[in-house]
């Protein structure tokens, strides 16, 4: 399927701007479909796989894959927040975090605890229509999996309590207050899917649900939920990676099979809307930028008419090459444009979305109407050659790359069989979108679109209602909750099976994982190339590193170095951004400037077909910038807007502290990247072209490559290197930090946040691989590095105070800092951080357990078998090498030093680092709710004023 973009998280330069069997003996199974149609088209992308159901109804899909010794579970449950019922949303969700409260065999938050220490990583999401649940382990931790997984899906019942429901309702509540309510543009989605649906309408509700329906929820009505819905016959297990086709098939038949179907579960039918008369709605927000999003109704998945919707899409708003770019950012009117057509299960949404620029922008009415003449414009234009390229070109390179994973390959087999029956459904999208003819795209406009009614919604800031588009004509009607009835007492689900599930199965053997084996060579310039050959897929993977980024600005014009790379993304000589983009899209590659902390970065993706070509465009980028004044002036606009919008953002003006009080306020270090209102004023494009003289040169330059290219092929394809000469320059070095005395409260103030975001923090060592500071972080693993670290437990599911908690070492070339963090739920937010200095004292005095360290040692040396599997993981690796001169066998060093480390080393790293005295605690909240609060604590409370770079004691 076309990549589709993420819609449900705004980012603008940093800142936040997403049947039917019954019970029969267990063990037998069904004829297996063995996807020999997939597995023969050899010269067509497919996904091999076989498929057979249980008798219990489990579907089971497993695809083989040797490249790397690991495995990827997922099971999929066919129920997401469009099952629920009336007053019952957020169930589906929530029954996500009871799934990790522990089953009648694994004890409370153990599952975490156990994939952890087998050296993997899980998680689980839940939508409007799915669940599912999923672990990346070693190849030999497959049995354990499948253990646990069955365990919560046949013996969950039995210990789920009201206390862990208590418990988890905290947190799913602390999880929407920092995701939706304490974030700008937070309640876009819930605001739009309200106005859009009629109430009762499986998707006129979000899947975190109304925080009076989490209120509403008991026990049993959880238990409910899940007798009715996480049957086996309503669940797809699927398994990728280096398995034993056989052995697997056995140990599913084990674990599961004598699990029974539960209640029959028939598809949902499709339920597509269809508005009337434009509904308007104003949302007046913590915002800076004003937002406009114009929501159609359309088709739902897998419609005829999804394919041209989302060509049209692209057209209209799919980056450089749209036609929303050209007419709203490219002219200034907009820092941001785009068009997407997001499509589930019932029902699809076409969405024009637009972040104005206040600067140029009076209201978004003009926005509204730049978007009318925007569409009448392509109905006259039409669909031109060229974009039928670029979605064909989109498709072959997002399902090549897509594939790159055993996790993204079992995931795209999980969705298609879920929700279509049909587990690889590479080909078929393929065909479907490369169909798409000018003809039926200019039919979907005129039918979805053309004289349409949708949701416009005006998003504002706070007391601006005026801004909007219209004055608000939608009003939702008042919540019609059935009368509660009693929950009826549910009986754990019975299992018929001998199995002995009272301990996990043992581990198999170890799996050997190599380091991968790279090459090491030049570019025609002298450019330091490491690379790795790899043949998994035919893609090339580049990137190249400049020294120096941010520390080679000036002071007073902080944010050179990342507008200089925002510049470099324009026009060049031979062609303007748009035409440069329109040839990249066509070859389905990429080339990415940027510039973050240390180093100034390209990153480049290209299929191996059409490598030469985007190397050529490369050269045109990298040696030929326009640095034309109209770029310039838009992306300095963009960036001082984006600035202003940072200043609303929690997380961003709590990073923003923490510099401050780490590295002075004078410091280079304690600004953004992208520098502040101030500095940004003072840069003028002779600035930037004086910096890319001085400091895009090869001299402190290093690159790498993954690519199914030997290093003579690749090398050929760079020839255009030794045209870039050697310019030195000197990167500047930062050596005077404040110092204290004791620790103070950096209060920031953010009014009606209802949240706090605290960090706790005092600098640390640098980043090195075998020294204090890679000791460090083996020191703080258990502390909170983890999942089931100290702090998180203590916080988030002993307390419910957060939604997460938790500590670490972060380390650069030349400096570094320990930093403990969490968003508190501002009434807690004292009780929080008296919890989180707590637990870092006990942790001090009364030092490491010998669980612990048996816990960090499996962690840390296990999960090796996942570090290295795709290509961007291998460029990670060999970047790293470049960057701080490891020796080839730095990993054999550590892994020895985890095998030995002694409790007395790690509690003496933990007497020198974790010093109380000299950690620095920053809390960004609603100073009316939580100073009194803050006082309990002793500190002295300083409140900041970033913008004006001033402080203040205040007294209570």
């Amino acid at each position: 399927m076309m990549k589709k973009r993420i819609i449900n998280t705004i980012i603008i330069t940093g800142a936040v701007i997403g049947a039917l069997t019954g019970c029969q003996q267990a063990g037998q199974s069904k004829a297996p479909d063995t996807g020999s149609v997939a597995a023969q088209q050899a010269d067509k992308l497919a996904i091999d796989y076989q498929k057979y159901t249980l008798d219990n109804g489990l579907t089971v899909i497993l695809h083989q894959d040797k490249s790397d010794p690991l495995v990827h579970v997922d099971v999929t449950y066919h129920v997401g927040s469009a099952r629920e019922d009336i007053g019952k949303s957020g169930f589906a969700h929530f029954f996500e975090h009871m799934m990790f409260q522990g089953s009648e065999n694994v004890a409370d938050e153990q599952h975490f605890k156990i994939i952890t220490e087998s050296g993997g990583n899980l998680n689980g999401t839940t939508s409007s229509d799915r669940t599912n649940y999923y672990q990346t382990v070693p190849a030999n931790q497959l049995e354990k999996v499948l253990w646990l997984e069955s365990d919560r899906m046949g013996f969950l019942l039995q210990a789920v309590d009201q206390e862990k429901c208590e418990n988890q309702r905290e947190t799913v509540k602390n999880e929407r207050a920092q995701r939706v309510d304490n974030q700008p543009y937070g309640l876009r989605n819930e605001r739009t899917a309200e106005a859009l649906y009629p109430q009762g309408h499986p998707y006129s509700w979000q899947p975190i649900g109304y925080v009076e329906d989490l209120d509403r929820v008991n026990v049993d009505d959880l238990k409910a939920f899940f007798k009715r819905w996480y049957g086996p016959n309503n669940a797809v297990l699927t398994i990728g990676g280096d398995i034993d086709i056989a052995k697997t098939k056995a140990w599913i038949d084990t674990y599961f099979g004598g699990i029974p179907a539960g209640p029959e579960v028939t598809d949902a039918e499709p339920e597509p809307v269809a508005l009337e008369q434009n509904r308007y709605i104003t949302l007046e927000d913590n915002v800076h930028l004003p937002l406009l999003q114009i929501t159609y109704p359309t088709v739902y998945a897998r419609h005829p008419d999804e394919a041209p919707l989302d060509v049209l899409a692209d057209i209209l708003g799919g980056g450089k090459t749209s036609l929303l770019y050209k007419n709203l950012v490219k002219s200034g009117q907009a820092v941001q444009a785009a068009v997407n057509h997001p499509c589930r299960e019932l029902a699809c949404e076409f969405q024009l979305l637009a972040l104005a620029n206040p600067a140029s922008t009076p209201d978004l009415a003009a926005l509204n109407t730049v978007i009318s003449q925007t569409l009448k414009e392509f109905e006259q234009r039409g669909v031109k050659p060229d974009d039928l390229q670029r979605v064909k070109a989109s498709i072959e390179s997002s399902t090549v790359f897509g594939l790159q994973s055993v996790s993204g390959k079992v995931s795209k087999l999980a969705a298609g069989e879920t929700f279509y029956d049909k587990p690889d459904l590479v080909q078929e999208d393929i065909k479907r979108y490369n169909a798409v003819t000018a003809a039926d795209v200019m039919r979907v406009y005129r039918k979805y679109i053309k004289n349409s009614a949708g949701v416009v919604l005006s998003v504002v800031p706070e007391g601006q209602a005026q801004l909007a588009v219209k004055e608000q004509n939608f009003t939702l009607p008042a919540r019609k909750i059935p009368e509660r009835q009693p929950a009826e007492h549910v009986e754990p689900i019975k299992v018929s099976d001998s199995t002995d599930r009272s301990a996990p199965p043992p581990a198999g053997p170890t799996p050997i994982v190599e380091v991968p084996e790279y090459w090491e060579g030049t570019l025609p310039n002298g450019i330091s190339l490491l690379g790795v050959t790899n043949t998994e897929t035919p893609t090339v993977t580049f990137s190249l590193s400049l020294e120096g980024g941010m520390l080679l600005d000036t002071d007073e014009k902080a944010g050179t170095a990342y507008l200089t790379a925002l510049m470099m993304n324009e026009s060049t000589d031979t062609y303007s951004n748009e035409a440069i983009a329109n040839e990249l899209a066509k070859l389905g590659s990429s080339i990415q400037f940027s510039a973050q902390g240390r180093y100034t970065q390209v990153m480049v993706s290209s299929l191996t077909k059409n490598v030469s070509q985007t190397m050529a465009l490369l050269e045109e980028k990298l040696l030929h910038p326009a640095f034309l004044p109209q770029d310039f002036q838009r992306m300095k606009s963009r960036v001082m807007q984006s600035m202003q919008q940072q200043l609303k953002d929690p997380s961003s003006l709590a990073a923003r502290a923490r510099d401050w009080v780490l590295f002075g306020k004078d410091s280079r270090l304690s600004l953004p990247e992208e520098g502040t209102l101030n500095t940004i004023e003072n840069i003028s494009l002779d600035d930037i072209k004086t910096f890319y003289k001085q400091y895009y040169t090869p001299a402190h330059a290093h690159a790498v490559v993954v690519s199914d290219l030997n290093e003579e092929t690749f090398v050929e394809t760079m020839s255009f290197m030794k045209k870039w000469q050697k310019e030195e320059y000197a990167i500047p070095t930062f050596e005077t930090f404040p110092d204290y005395d004791k620790p103070h409260i950096y209060l920031v103030d953010n009014p009606g946040a209802v949240q706090s975001v605290v960090h706790i923090v005092k600098r640390g060592p640098k980043f090195d691989a075998t020294g204090t500071y890679f000791k460090s972080r083996l020191m703080n693993f258990p502390l909170g590095g983890a999942f089931n670290s100290r702090v998180n437990l203590n916080l988030r599911e002993d307390k419910g105070y957060t939604y997460g908690a938790s500590t670490g070492f972060i380390g650069g070339k030349t400096l570094g800092w320990f930093e403990a963090s969490a968003d508190l739920n501002a009434e807690f937010t004292a009780q929080g951080i008296n919890e989180m200095l707590s637990e870092i004292k006990t942790f001090k005095q009364q030092g490491i357990q010998q669980d612990e360290i048996a816990f960090m040692r499996n962690a840390f040396t296990l999960s090796d078998a996942l570090k290295y599997e795709t290509p961007s993981s291998k460029a990670r690796f060999l970047s790293q090498l470049q960057a701080y001169d490891l020796p080839d066998d730095y990993r054999q060093q550590q892994l020895e030093i985890i095998k030995t480390i002694s409790a007395d080393e790690l509690n003496a790293l933990a007497q020198e680092q974790l010093v109380l005295e000299d950690m620095q605690l920053i809390v960004v909240g609603d100073k009316q709710k939580i100073l009194e609060q803050l006082f309990t604590l002793g500190f002295p409370v300083i409140e900041m004023s970033l913008q004006q770079k001033t402080q203040r004691e205040l007294t209570p």
